[in-house]
């Protein structure tokens, strides 16, 4: 097995491309070694020491690592886990977790504006995050203002600000005059 590794936006996370599927559908966002529990492989990396935070993407890994931990000291670690995980022909999430779209709902008089709104998160916005590593999700909508969740490389990354308020947030004013303003929430 091969598995090669990115760079992303984010200096404190790297991208791991194991060459085959990691998560049939959805994402999956792993914040701690605590919230791990749903998955033997984020378990495993958690376990490597330095790491934290773990997302998985359709056909990636993600990765982010201590502050003060260098790359050096670390990836051979991670590498090695996502080998084992994979020779061992364990699942990559336990059997009773349910994959998920990454959207929140959303109820009320705004439906309209908001499905579209997630319509080009889906289509504009998170394949060009999931490239880099991440993910952003619809959180909710409000007077104008749309909220969205960031994962994976996105989180914490220094041009996130920029990315929502350059890109996303443009994005989304040009096309659904209803929306004003993003903002990034916290999980």
């Amino acid at each position: 097995m091969f598995i090669q590794t990115e760079s992303t936006p984010n200096p404190a996370t790297l991208k791991f491309l194991p060459g085959q599927n990691v998560l049939e559908v959805g994402t999956a966002d792993f914040p701690s070694s605590d919230a791990a529990e749903s998955s033997p492989l984020a378990k495993r990396i958690f376990a490597t020491g330095g790491v934290t935070g773990v997302f998985f993407g359709i056909d990636f890994i993600t990765v982010t690592k201590v502050d003060d931990v260098e790359w050096d000291h670390i990836k051979p670690g991670i590498l090695g886990a996502i080998m084992e995980h994979y020779q061992s022909g364990q699942s990559v999430m336990a059997e009773d977790h349910k994959p998920v779209s990454g959207h929140a709902e959303h109820t009320g008089e705004d439906g309209e504006i908001v499905g579209q709104i997630k319509e080009l998160l889906d289509t504009r916005v998170r394949p060009a995050v999931a490239q880099d590593g991440g993910d952003i999700t619809f959180h909710g909508f409000e007077r104008g203002i749309v909220y969205l969740h960031m994962q994976g490389a996105c989180a914490g990354c220094p041009s996130s600000t920029l990315t929502l308020k350059m890109g996303i947030e443009n994005l989304l004013r040009h096309y659904i005059p209803e929306v004003i303003e993003v903002r990034p929430v916290a999980a």
